[in-house]
């Protein structure tokens, strides 16, 4: 897996706005369908981590947990430790470069 291609594509996708970040717009975003794939930091908490997961497992999106809270962060040009992915082609390349 390239970690560093993935992390220049996730700051493609912030600046083309196909990331929704931070845990409350995430959720509002699963819960919406708009969401393709979620970003949580290896190190979040373990109350975020487990709210992600079961949203994650109830609507059927992957969560990749590639990246660090500080990897995550500077790939997205924000402090975050959760970030969603809504755009389908951005989606389907990031899971070819995790593979």
């Amino acid at each position: 897996m390239n970690k560093e291609k993935l992390a220049n594509l996730l700051g493609l996708a912030q600046r083309a706005g196909r990331i929704i970040s931070g845990e409350e717009l995430v959720i509002k975003a699963i819960q919406e369908g708009k969401v393709h794939l979620i970003f949580l930091a290896e190190d979040a908490g373990p109350n975020l981590t487990k709210k992600m997961t079961d949203k994650s497992h109830y609507y059927k999106i992957e969560v990749s947990t590639v990246f660090s809270t500080l990897e995550l962060s500077t790939a997205i040009g924000k402090a975050r430790k959760v970030a969603a992915i809504t755009d389908a082609g951005f989606t389907k390349k990031m899971r070819s470069l995790m593979q």
